[in-house]
């Protein structure tokens, strides 16, 4: 069984940081591409940013320069997020194979969230 767990979601000011974690089980190798992906209420979900199997990044305009994704080789995959602001409000999920064009319906499997809230 495929599982994604994210921790580290919390409630900080403007200009803080947080880093979040996504832990992944189920899956036999890393050849595949992970993303965070977030929704605010009564919008869209919306791809945040995306590591592929070699280690190729891809970013959101609105948050590049400011947050910075990586993964390990214990199959995790973390988000470090900077310079914070009350914009980047909302649920953050991590996913798992899919495509670093980040199309949320391309990725098969998903954590529950974690809450990021950012106060002005």
């Amino acid at each position: 069984e495929v599982e994604l767990v994210e921790s580290g979601g919390d409630s900080v000011q403007a200009g803080g940081s947080l880093r979040l974690s996504c832990a992944v089980t189920g899956l036999s190798d890393g050849a595949y591409c992970m993303a965070w992906f977030r929704q605010a209420p009564g919008k869209e979900r919306e791809g945040v940013a995306a590591i592929d199997s070699d280690g190729s990044t891809n970013y959101a305009d609105s948050v590049q320069g400011r947050f910075t994704i990586s993964r390990d080789s214990n199959k995790s995959v973390y988000l470090r997020m900077n310079s914070l602001k009350p914009e980047d409000t909302g649920m953050y999920y991590c996913a798992a194979e899919g495509t670093p064009k980040m199309v949320a319906a391309d990725f098969g499997y998903w954590g529950q969230g974690t809450q990021v809230t950012v106060s002005s």
